[in-house]
């Protein structure tokens, strides 16, 4: 966090509206990046982190400082992203077998024009390596997102989602098996034997509106370049280069500045 959020919330609780809603702004960006890598698709994302920035305000009341306020915020939006129900009603349910073979379905042979493509290839890297997420389960996606992606120290990860040190390495080694499995012999950037590489399969998936010039979602400013992270993978062996592909995207900044709104509509 840039700002001290333990001490701003004192004042918030207390009742001090702008103190809220620099709280707000405080937190939205992580509270949004966790969202988008939790659920991956932007608008999703976006109603989600409003809901959770709600809820964390409307509770703030129970904050009792036993914990850092980052620790308890992500503790709420968690709470929020594995139990809510309209979240468990969109997601996809995928399974590594059924995304495999849409990975591998429409496979062109020629590719050369589509290395051209890079801001379009970026896209298409970064949308295939965030939607394998969704073949995890939820708890094991949250997990996988907590401990490898946003790197937190597994006990404050295991608060955040409420169980055991132990439990919830159990839970992270198995979400990372089976991504690193998946990667390792699917994906062309980590594995040049695989089927499906990004200039083989840009074609069917700007055919199926996967990917689109004119809607660039994830290749944003902040977002490693599409050559930088196949010549990087190259240099890593084995379940490193799939945190380093899962690693390469943009931090999913809010696209919205809920301070104001937020502090105005609760209050």
């Amino acid at each position: 966090m840039t700002q001290n959020l333990d001490l701003i919330v004192i004042d918030a609780q207390a009742g001090d509206k702008t103190a809220l809603e620099s709280l707000v702004r405080g937190i939205q960006d992580r509270i949004h990046h966790l969202a988008m890598r939790m659920l991956v698709n932007p608008s999703d994302a976006s109603e989600a982190t409003q809901e959770i920035l709600i809820l964390i305000v409307t509770k703030l009341s129970t904050f009792k400082g036993e914990s850092a306020f980052s620790t308890w915020a992500y503790r709420v939006a968690s709470n929020y992203l594995l139990s809510a129900r309209k979240i468990i009603a969109r997601d996809p349910g995928l399974s590594f077998e059924v995304f495999a073979a849409d990975l591998e379905n429409g496979l062109t042979t020629d590719s050369e024009k589509a290395a051209d493509e890079l801001v379009l290839l970026n896209e298409l890297r970064i949308s295939c390596t965030m939607a394998m997420l969704l073949c995890l389960n939820l708890d094991h996606r949250m997990a996988y997102v907590l401990g490898d992606i946003l790197e937190l120290d597994h006990s404050e990860a295991a608060e955040i989602v409420g169980i055991s040190k132990g439990n919830f390495r159990k839970r992270l080694s198995r979400a990372r098996a089976d991504v690193v499995a998946f990667t390792a012999q699917k994906c062309g950037l980590a594995n040049n034997k695989a089927k499906c590489r990004c200039p083989r399969r840009l074609s069917a998936a700007v055919t199926k509106g996967r990917v689109s010039e004119k809607n660039i979602i994830y290749a944003t400013n902040g977002a490693p370049e599409f050559t930088q992270v196949l010549e990087s993978v190259k240099l890593l062996e084995g379940q490193l280069k799939t945190l380093k592909l899962q690693m390469a995207t943009p931090h999913f900044r809010s696209p919205k500045d809920f301070g104001k709104h937020i502090s105005d509509l609760i209050h």
